[in-house]
C-alpha cells in the first residue's frame, strides 16, 4: 500500500499517511455503553517469545522507507525512520502499550506524579538511578531543562517543528536529589506525559547550533539499548549497535541495520536473503503466505489448494494459475510436441522449455520465501476521506454532509480489510481508535448512510437533479472540477431496467459489469473488473479502480474488458443494479468533484476505495473527476496546498489526542500576510467550538472530564463533515520465521532489546495471533 508519511510523535500529524478507505456502524465488539472505548480491534503479531528462548547475537536487517535526513525527532524533516532510531537509542519517559495508552518506562523512570495543582501544576520525575548517557554522565535535570528551552518556542534560533506542551512550562529545576526533576507549568497541561519523549542529551539541545545541525547525521551521545554506529547514505542504511553502557536487559541482537528499500522492491530483497523484516503490500503478503504454507513432502510444492492439493499456479496443480497448467492444456501441449507438424512441434518444445525454466524460477522464489511468514495487525492510524471546505461546492456544509451520508463505510472497510483476514470495522472517531480511552463512536452526529437524505441535503443547497446544464465553453470547468494531472471521468452506470425491476443478463444489450450499487446493498458489478483488493464478495467501484490501472475511459458506460459475454455472470432473473441518480446541477453547472489520488505503485487499495466512493456518490447525482498525480507531489502540491475536493490519506492516532489532534481540526485563521494559516487542518473546515473543547481537554487534569470533552469535540467534527474516518490501516509484515518479538506491533512501542532470533531448540510452530474480542 502506498504511503506518504510525516514524522514521528515529536512532529505528530505533521505528515499524513497515504491510504485507502468506512459509516453507519453497529457497536464495536466488546464495547458497552459503560465502556465505549472497547478493546483494540486486533492484537499485535510479533511472535512473542521469552528472552530465554532468544539467542544472543545476530544482525536484524529491517526495511525502512528512507534513510532519515535528520536524527533530531523534533525537526520538520524528521520521518518514521528518525522515530525508529530514537526509540532504540534515546530515553523515553513513557511508551505506548498494546491498548494505545501511555505507560511509564521503568528503564528511565521510577515514578512521575503531579504533586501540586494550585497555584500551579507541578510534576516531579524520579529517574532510574542507573540511567546514564553513553559518555557515563547521569541523565538529569540539566537535560530536561535544555530540551524545554529548545522547544519552548521562545527562542526562534531553534529550528523546531512544534512546541506543544513545552510552551506551557514555566521552569524546570533539580528536585530533592540529583535523581529528581521538578517541572512547573504556567498553565495546566493534561498531556504532560507526552513530554521528554524522546529525551536528547543537553549536548544536542543546549545551543541552537547543536540543535539545528549537531544531530542530523550522527548522535554521539545516546542512552538506549542500542547506539547509532553510522548513517550510510551511500548504502542507504542506518546501523545500530549494542550500547555497552546500557543498564537494562541487554540487547539480544548485536546489530540492527535499517535498510532503505522501496516497497515495490522488498519482495525481491526478501527472496535474495537481504532482509529479515519488512512491511509489505497485500500482494507480497499473499505470495509470502503461499510460500510459507504446507508443502508436499516429495516435491516441495505448496499445498494450499482444496483438500491439500497443490495450490493454483503451482506445478501439479489441477487448477490453472500464473505458472500452472490445466490437464487439458498439458494434453494439448503433449499432442503438439509429438504431432506430425514439425514446425508446430518445434515451437511447442521451445515453449515447454521456457515454461519449465519459468516454473523452476518460481519454485526457487517460493523456497526462498518459505522461510518467512506474514505477521499482521492494524496500525495505530486510520484512513479518512477528506473534503476540502475552503471553496467551491464543498464550502457548503450541506454538500459535505450529503457526500458523507452517501458513503457505506462498512463496505469500504470490508473491501480493504476483509481479504486480509483483519477485522473490518469502520472507525467511529477522529481523535482515537478502538481500545484507546478517548474512543467512542461519534458518527451519530452526522447520521447513518442514507442516499435519500443525502439527496435532500443537496436539494436544500440548490443542487437538484435534471436541472439545465449550460454547455461549457472551452477551458470552463464544471463546478468543483479543477486541477491538473492525469484525469479520469466517471463512467456512467447502465440503466439495466426492463420496466418491472428484473434484470435479464444479455437481454438488454448491456454489459453486466455496468451499473451501480443496487438499492438493497447488493452489488451488480462484473466480478472480473479490476481494482478490487481481493474481496470476492463485491464489486462496487471495480470498473473505476480497474480503469485507474489500465487507463481505459468508459465514457459510454460500456465495459470494454474481456469476459463481458451475455449471461456469463448472473443467472437469468437476477435483479438489475439500481440506476445511477440523475446528475445534480446548480446555476447551469453539474456538480463534479475533483478526486485526487497518487499514481505510483502500491496505490491499488486507494484506487479501489476511490472507485467505490465514486460509485456511491453517483447514486446521489454527484460526479467525480479522478486526477492521478505523482506520489512525491501528492501531499505537498495537492493536499497541503488545497488543490483537491476529495482525497484519501491517513492520520496516526496517539496516546495524547488533546495535544495531537487539535492542530488537525483547528479552525483556520488569517495570517499576517493575508494567507490562511491552516496548521495541519488540510480540509480547511473548523469551528470555534471545536477549538474550545480541545483547549479545555488539554487544560484539565481530570481524566474523565478530558475524555468527555474530546468525545464532544469529535461529535462536532463529525457534524461539520470536513473528514470522514473510514477504517484502521492494515499492517502487514513479512518476517523470518525464527525472528522473535518483532513484526506487526499495533499500538505498542517496540521493545528493541528483546528482538532476536530463536535458539535452535526453541523453534517450532507458534499459535496464530487472533483479533481481540
Amino acid at each position: 500500500m502506498s504511503h506518504v508519511r510525516v514524522g514521528p510523535r515529536a512532529v505528530t500529524r505533521s505528515v499524513a499517511f497515504l491510504t485507502a478507505g468506512v459509516l453507519a456502524v453497529p457497536a464495536l465488539a466488546g464495547c458497552t455503553s459503560d465502556e465505549p472505548a472497547g478493546k483494540p480491534l486486533a492484537a499485535q503479531d510479533v511472535a512473542a517469545a521469552a528472552r530465554s528462548r532468544v539467542a544472543d547475537g545476530g544482525t536484524l536487517r529491517w526495511a525502512v522507507d528512507s534513510v532519515p535526513e535528520t536524527l533530531n525527532a523534533f525537526q520538520a524533516d524528521a520521518d518514521d525512520t528518525t522515530n525508529r532510531v530514537a526509540q532504540a537509542v534515546l530515553p523515553s519517559m513513557y511508551r505506548t502499550d498494546e491498548t494505545g495508552r501511555a505507560a511509564r518506562n521503568p528503564d528511565y523512570l521510577e515514578s512521575a506524579e503531579v504533586v501540586d495543582t494550585e497555584p500551579k501544576q507541578v510534576v516531579v520525575y524520579k529517574l532510574n538511578q542507573q540511567a546514564v548517557w553513553s559518555d557515563g554522565r547521569e541523565i538529569g535535570a540539566a537535560d530536561f531543562a535544555a530540551q524545554w528551552r529548545a522547544l519552548s518556542g521562545k527562542d526562534s534560533a531553534y529550528w523546531t517543528a512544534r512546541n506543544a506542551g513545552y510552551d506551557r512550562i514555566e521552569k524546570v529545576e533539580r528536585g530533592g536529589s540529583d535523581l529528581e526533576v521538578k517541572v512547573t507549568f504556567s498553565r495546566p497541561y493534561a498531556d504532560w506525559q507526552s513530554l521528554f519523549t524522546p529525551l536528547y542529551p543537553k549536548d544536542v539541545t543546549g545551543t541552537p547550533d547543536a540543535f539545528n545541525d549537531g544531530a542530523r547525521r550522527e548522535l554521539k551521545v545516546t542512552a538506549g539499548p542500542f547506539a547509532v554506529q553510522k548513517v550510510d547514505t551511500k548504502d542507504d542504511e542506518v546501523v545500530l549497535a549494542g550500547n555497552p553502557r546500557w543498564w537494562g536487559e541487554p540487547a539480544k541482537l548485536e546489530q540492527i541495520v535499517l535498510r532503505a528499500v522501496p516497497r515495490d522492491k522488498r519482495v525481491s530483497e526478501l527472496v535474495a536473503g537481504k532482509l529479515d523484516l519488512a512491511e509489505v503490500d497485500p500482494e507480497t503478503a499473499d505470495e509470502v503466505g503461499l510460500a510459507a504454507g504446507p508443502r508436499d513432502a516429495g516435491t516441495g510444492t505448496p499445498l494450499m489448494g482444496p483438500q491439500g492439493t497443490p495450490a493454483a499456479g503451482a506445478p501439479g496443480s489441477p487448477l490453472a494459475g500464473t505458472q500452472g497448467r490445466s490437464a487439458a492444456q498439458a494434453l494439448r501441449s503433449w499432442a503438439l510436441a509429438n504431432g506430425s507438424d514439425e514446425e508446430a512441434a518445434e515451437e511447442e518444445v521451445l515453449a515447454r522449455e521456457e515454461r519449465r525454466e519459468t516454473e523452476a524460477k518460481a519454485q526457487r522464489r517460493q523456497r526462498a520465501l518459505s522461510g518467512f511468514e506474514v505477521r499482521k495487525s492494524l496500525e495505530p492510524a486510520y484512513t479518512q476521506l477528506a473534503l476540502n471546505g475552503a471553496d467551491g461546492p464543498l464550502a457548503d456544509e450541506r454538500v459535505r454532509r450529503a457526500v458523507a451520508r452517501a458513503l457505506d463505510r462498512k463496505k469500504l472497510a470490508e473491501a480493504v480489510l476483509k481479504p486480509l483476514g483483519l477485522p473490518a470495522e469502520p472507525v467511529g472517531s477522529h481523535v482515537a481508535l478502538a481500545g484507546q480511552p478517548a474512543y467512542a463512536d461519534g458518527s451519530g452526529a452526522l447520521g447513518d448512510q442514507n442516499a435519500k437524505e443525502a439527496r435532500a441535503l443537496l436539494a436544500d443547497a440548490g443542487w437538484v437533479p435534471g436541472g439545465p446544464v449550460k454547455k461549457t465553453e472551452k477551458g470552463e470547468k464544471a463546478a468543483g472540477a479543477e486541477g491538473d494531472g492525469e484525469k479520469e471521468k466517471d463512467g456512467k452506470k447502465s440503466e439495466g431496467d426492463d420496466g418491472d425491476g428484473t434484470y435479464i443478463v444479455g437481454e438488454d444489450g448491456k454489459n453486466p459489469g455496468d451499473g451501480g450499487d443496487s438499492g438493497d446493498g447488493e452489488d451488480g458489478k462484473n466480478p472480473g473488473d479490476g481494482g478490487d483488493s481481493g474481496d470476492g464478495e463485491n464489486g462496487e467501484g471495480g470498473a473505476k479502480a480497474g480503469d485507474a490501472e489500465s487507463g481505459e475511459k468508459h465514457s459510454s458506460g460500456k465495459n470494454t474488458a474481456q469476459g463481458g459475454a451475455p449471461g456469463a455472470y448472473a443467472p437469468k432473473g437476477t435483479a438489475a443494479p439500481a440506476a445511477a441518480a440523475a446528475p445534480v446541477a446548480k446555476d447551469g453547472k453539474a456538480l463534479t468533484l475533483r478526486f485526487v489520488l497518487p499514481s505510483g505503485p502500491g496505490s491499488e487499495a486507494l484506487r479501489t476505495v476511490a472507485g467505490r466512493v465514486s460509485d456511491m456518490l453517483d447514486e446521489i447525482g454527484i460526479d467525480t473527476a479522478i486526477t492521478k498525480v505523482p506520489d512525491e507531489s501528492y501531499f505537498k502540491d495537492h493536499i497541503a496546498s488545497g488543490e483537491y475536493d476529495l482525497a484519501l490519506y491517513s492520520w496516526p492516532a496517539t496516546a495524547f489526542p488533546a495535544t495531537d489532534a487539535r492542530p488537525v481540526y483547528a479552525k483556520p485563521v488569517p495570517a499576517a500576510d493575508g494567507s490562511l494559516n491552516v496548521a495541519q487542518n488540510y480540509t480547511r473546515v473548523g469551528t470555534d467550538q471545536v477549538d474550545q473543547l480541545f483547549d479545555r481537554a488539554m487544560s484539565t487534569l481530570d481524566g474523565k472530564e478530558a475524555r468527555d470533552l474530546l468525545r464532544k469535540a469529535d461529535s462536532r467534527i463529525w457534524a461539520a463533515a470536513g473528514s470522514v474516518p473510514l477504517y484502521q490501516r492494515p499492517q502487514l509484515t513479512a518476517a523470518r520465521k525464527d525472528l522473535a518479538n518483532a513484526g506487526a506491533f499495533g499500538f505498542e512501542t517496540p521493545v528493541y532489546e528483546d528482538m532476536g532470533f530463536l535458539k535452535k531448540g526453541a523453534r517450532g510452530p507458534r499459535p496464530a495471533a487472533s483479533p481481540s474480542s
